[in-house]
């Protein structure tokens, strides 16, 4: 496979069951990395709703007419105190197994950077958990640096 046989477009309403069950994998994959999430069935994405924005940019990846990844930009504002006032926000960032380091992340996030670019923003960022190691690495490819850290901790509620 090479670059030149991915192709990025819109999503589309035709494209919602393949990205619920990316949706489903990407929530299981980060399980792992984040003992909050709530047990069974959970949804990160409005995805419907993010499809029929259109102040949201959701695409896919496809190789041979097949979905293989997803992401998707919108427009975030900044709390009062930093600057730009706004900028773009990635999320559900997903490559199937099969497809991942071959550039098919990068090529999603290029688009998304293209049209946020459209919209004339120069500011994107993005969460990713910290132990998700080959997620970080993918993103720092793509131009990212580690910005801020979010950090936790459990306590009893009780002494004993």
């Amino acid at each position: 496979m090479n670059s030149d046989s991915i192709l990025i477009r819109d999503a589309v309403i035709d494209d919602l069951s393949q990205l619920l069950e990316f949706e489903q994998k990407l929530i299981a994959y980060e399980r792992d990395f984040d003992p909050n999430l709530k047990v069974g069935k959970i949804h990160y994405y409005d995805i419907k709703k993010y499809i029929l924005d259109p102040e949201i940019k959701v695409v896919v990846a496809e190789h041979e007419q097949l979905v293989i990844g997803s992401g998707y930009g919108l427009i975030k504002s900044s709390v009062s105190y930093k600057n730009p006032e706004t900028f773009v926000y990635l999320g559900f960032m997903y490559v199937e197994d099969d497809f991942r380091g071959r550039g098919v992340n990068h090529a999603i996030i290029q688009s998304i950077f293209d049209w946020g670019k459209e919209k004339g923003h120069d500011e994107f960022q993005l969460d990713v958990y910290s132990e998700n190691e080959s997620a970080l690495l993918a993103y720092e490819k793509s131009g990212f640096k580690p910005y801020l850290q979010k950090m936790r901790i459990k306590r009893p509620l009780n002494n004993s």
